[in-house]
């Protein structure tokens, strides 16, 4: 290995840890922003989603009162069947103010979790209903319980994929930049490498005592600490810097 390239190997090992260190910067930045992401947009997304459940648990109970006092439960059926239409809504049921399962949508019939549950719950809840999936249920009263309540069931399997394909969106933008700032920052590491094997050469060249004129002139016109230090090495060594004009020549 001649002697410039052992030089030129110093200088990357010298920044070696600045690169490592921005490497763990950027990851840990990547890596706290996507966590960040993913929390915020799961917690808006599910909250929006239990919100809209309750807005449809308490209209279904304004809706069905007139119902329920006729006992109509034909037409109790018929309502809650449209509203189980609407997307990330599996199942509706309604209960009595005895407790009693008046109308419901899950086919074949009602599994024995939601028989064995609360049915006078308003409060959401965590269902595993099996064959079916995960679930979170929301209750609205009829006439503040008085008449019953209706019971909404959100798949969350639905709200999981809204949020994988929204935090999807943004890890992709972050590695982007992630990306980017990595290359950038190798970029602006380069730039502060070349003045140091610059001065470095100039030093070879004054150890060996053949430094080139035009380098030397290079180095030591230099207005910054690369420059301050190749004029220091020279006067320590009691040399004089190279006329401008022999190196122009």
């Amino acid at each position: 290995m001649t002697q410039p390239e052992s030089h030129d190997i110093r200088i990357r090992k010298l920044f070696r840890k600045t690169r490592f260190g921005i490497f763990v910067l950027f990851g840990a930045i990547v890596l706290s922003t996507s966590t960040l992401s993913i929390r915020t947009v799961s917690s808006q997304l599910s909250e929006e989603y239990e919100s809209n459940s309750a807005n449809i648990a308490k209209n279904i109970a304004d809706s069905s009162v007139d119902i329920l006092l006729n006992r109509n439960l034909a037409t109790l059926q018929s309502l809650i069947d449209q509203f189980v239409e609407i997307q990330s809504i599996r199942y509706i049921y309604i209960t009595s103010d005895t407790g009693e399962i008046l109308a419901h949508t899950f086919v074949p019939g009602v599994p024995q979790v939601i028989r064995e549950g609360d049915p006078f719950a308003t409060e959401p809840v965590e269902r595993n209903l099996s064959g079916m999936g995960d679930f979170v249920e929301v209750g609205s009263p009829i006439l503040a319980g008085v008449a019953g309540t209706v019971h909404v069931g959100m798949d969350l399997d639905v709200v999981r994929l809204k949020i994988q394909r929204a935090t999807g969106q943004q890890i992709y933008l972050i590695c982007i930049i992630l990306i980017l700032g990595i290359l950038g920052s190798i970029w602006f590491v380069k730039l502060a490498v070349t003045p140091l094997e610059e001065l470095l050469a100039f030093v070879v060249g004054l150890a060996r005592r053949d430094g080139d004129a035009t380098r030397d002139l290079k180095v030591l016109s230099r207005d910054d600490e690369i420059g301050e230090m190749a004029r220091l090495m020279l006067h320590a060594t009691g040399g004089e810097a190279p006329d401008p004009a022999a190196g122009a020549d």
